[in-house]
């Protein structure tokens, strides 16, 4: 059963060019976001990084599908030694000054439903921190 994907929509005191940069390299975004050392911004890059709560780190494994320089990036999201597989889309809007943000987390209902570090509740948690704080942080500072 196809759930209703994570929609989550930001807009920040900064110029689309300066978020964009941020979301997609990766010294950027390892200062906001995670360490990711393979991290390219081109479709066909695979990528690891560990995340996770304090006592248990998964390995999120990750490939990119879908890039529109400036606009859009999208890659694929699981986790190592797990079923499932999500896709994860960051689409960037000018308004003006500033860049609006619409990130979508869909496919969360292919992970196991007996982990409950991977339930919905802790993505949308995990995701308005980072988009609505983290990443704020980051790209309004002047």
């Amino acid at each position: 059963m196809k759930k209703q994907p994570i929609i989550i929509e930001r807009t920040y005191q900064a110029p689309i060019e300066k978020v964009w940069k941020a979301i997609t390299d990766k010294d950027q975004m390892k200062e906001w976001y995670f360490d990711v050392p393979a991290f390219k911004p081109e479709v066909g890059t695979e990528f690891q990084f560990e995340g996770g709560k304090d006592d248990r780190a998964y390995v999120h494994l990750c490939k990119v599908v879908e890039v529109i320089p400036g606009r859009k990036i999208s890659y694929s999201w699981r986790y190592k030694g797990y079923e499932g597989d999500s896709l994860v889309t960051f689409e960037l809007f000018p308004e003006g000054e500033e860049t609006r943000l619409l990130l979508t987390h869909e496919g969360l209902e292919t992970f196991p439903a007996d982990q409950p570090d991977l339930e919905r509740e802790n993505f949308v948690q995990g995701w308005t921190g980072i988009i609505g704080k983290s990443l704020k942080k980051y790209v309004e500072v002047v």
